[in-house]
């Protein structure tokens, strides 16, 4: 039985998306326009598919149909921009000529342009994120909104302004090399793993997982990691997601309450993703030879050792300990600082990660950040001290906005004082 051609569109169309308006961009340059004559190929599919039935190779319709238009688009600016030259303007055309389309060996470098497109640095870190989920992801603008808990018109107004920025600065639809190949890399890679860690932790709201979120960034580091393999950054980042995403039917209750680490389900863990995230790190770790392992490298081989112990106490906090001292070197943060001290306290006790811990409390960057003093509440409860453990996650509870970490952060309060 053949697919509902609506159905079937919406799917492809999430799909098929970045595809389509990769390839369109290749042609007109400008991802605004591109994503517009994308969309122009998706209501000619909706005004055919249900006459005529869907195509058998639907994805290369809608890339058939976009590229038609592309190209009409072009010619017109072309003859505009002949007849006032002709009669003595001197306008050059705004578009190159038409190109042949490109072949199946094409797209995936058409793909990787977009990407570092939609993730230049010229644009914030917020409208990096929009426009990636809206052009990579396939999301509308209610669902980036829903993602990003932030109100429709702000991320209609980021993705515009992001598109007006890209188009206004001449951005060239490329992939980078020599020198800026590395810090548009990075760029990239911390879009997705923003986009990652906001599905795997909620910042805000009632939810304490949003999976689509997840979902979304690791199929994009998935792409990308097959888009580059070169890259051992790439492949560390999609080891880390990977070993992430494994553990996410265990970190939530029936309730959808939060389920730390050291409670969790291991048989409810994920084999497969472990799995993959095992052989990405191996990938990760072939590409980068003698060199220095780069920080995605360093969390996803942190995250291996989580995601490969059988059971809570086979953890090897030792080595762990060692990998965030490796990665507080390579890429210094407050907050690496913070989990370096979480497995020092695993591997050696609660006093000498405490005494870390105090180090970090004049950081401004942890001014308001809750997992500051519920990391100090664990420690001061480890170390008998109640009274002042549950001040500490009493404070942790008053700082984060989500909803079910700050019930779990008030049962661990309860709990410290009886």
């Amino acid at each position: 039985m053949e697919p509902q051609p609506t159905a079937a569109l919406e799917t492809v169309f999430r799909l098929e998306s970045p595809r389509v308006i990769a390839g369109v961009a290749r042609l007109v340059r400008d991802v605004g326009i591109a994503e517009e004559l994308t969309q122009d190929a998706l209501v000619a599919a909706l005004e055919q598919w249900p006459r005529d039935g869907v195509p058998d190779n639907p994805g290369a319709w809608l890339m058939a149909t976009a590229r038609r238009r592309a190209v009409d688009l072009i010619r017109r600016r072309e003859t505009y921009a002949r007849k006032l030259a002709e009669i003595g303007r001197d306008l050059p055309a705004s578009a190159p000529p038409p190109e042949e389309p490109a072949g199946p060996e094409d797209i995936d470098d058409d793909l990787l342009r977009l990407v570092f497109t939609a993730c230049h640095p010229v644009l914030s870190a917020e409208a990096r994120i929009a426009l990636t989920l809206r052009l990579l992801g396939g999301l509308t603008t209610p669902e980036i909104a829903r993602a990003c808990l932030v109100p429709e018109p702000t991320v209609a107004q980021r993705i515009v302004r992001a598109k007006r920025t890209l188009a206004r600065k001449n951005i060239d639809f490329e992939v980078p090399y020599g020198p800026d190949r590395e810090a548009r890399l990075g760029s990239v890679l911390e879009v997705i793993y923003l986009i990652f860690n906001e599905g795997y932790a909620a910042t805000a709201g009632d939810d304490w997982l949003r999976p689509a979120l997840c979902e979304d960034a690791l199929r994009l580091a998935r792409v990308l990691s097959a888009l580059m393999p070169k890259e051992p950054e790439v492949h560390g980042l999609t080891a880390l997601l990977e070993f992430q995403s494994s553990r996410t039917a265990a970190r939530t209750g029936p309730d959808g309450e939060p389920v730390l680490l050291e409670d969790q389900n291991r048989h409810r863990w994920n084999r497969l993703l472990i799995a993959r995230g095992v052989t990405a790190l191996d990938h990760a770790r072939a590409t980068t030879g003698s060199g220095a392992p780069g920080p995605y490298v360093l969390q996803a081989a942190i995250a291996a050792c989580h995601a490969t112990a059988h059971t809570y106490e086979e953890t090897d906090w030792p080595r762990i300990a060692t990998l965030y001292g490796l990665l507080a070197a390579r890429a210094p943060s407050p907050v690496v600082e913070l989990n370096r001290a979480v497995a020092v306290s695993k591997a050696q006790g609660p006093a000498p990660a405490l005494a870390l811990v105090d180090a970090l409390a004049a950081e401004p960057a942890l001014r308001d950040y809750h997992l500051l003093p519920s990391v100090r509440g664990d420690l001061l409860a480890r170390l008998g001290r109640t009274a002042e453990a549950r001040a500490e996650f009493e404070r942790a509870a008053s700082l984060t906005r989500n909803a079910r970490e700050r019930a779990l952060l008030l049962r661990r309060a309860r709990e410290a004082a009886d």
